[in-house]
């Protein structure tokens, strides 16, 4: 774990080796205590597909939105209060 600290303007330096491992492009997600920084794919659909099942592989785009769409409003339910 590498511990990280806000300048002046308060922005944050990612170290250069996990910029190497995981890119430049990063969303910020704010959890209920915490935040936490998600690495962003150059290509998400790509990377999607490959980290899906067989099922999502074959799915139109159009399927996969109404999925995403689900499984984040069932993940609010659970999540947000």
């Amino acid at each position: 774990m590498t511990e990280v600290e806000t300048d002046s303007r308060g922005r944050v330096t990612i170290p250069k080796d996990v910029r190497e491992r995981y890119g430049e492009r990063y969303r910020l997600v704010e959890l209920r205590n915490s935040v936490r920084l998600v690495p962003v794919p150059k290509d998400p659909v790509g990377a999607l597909r490959e980290s899906a099942s067989d099922e999502l592989k074959q799915a139109s785009m159009n399927e996969l939105r109404e999925s995403a769409g689900e499984e984040g409003r069932k993940q609010a339910e659970e999540n947000v209060r």
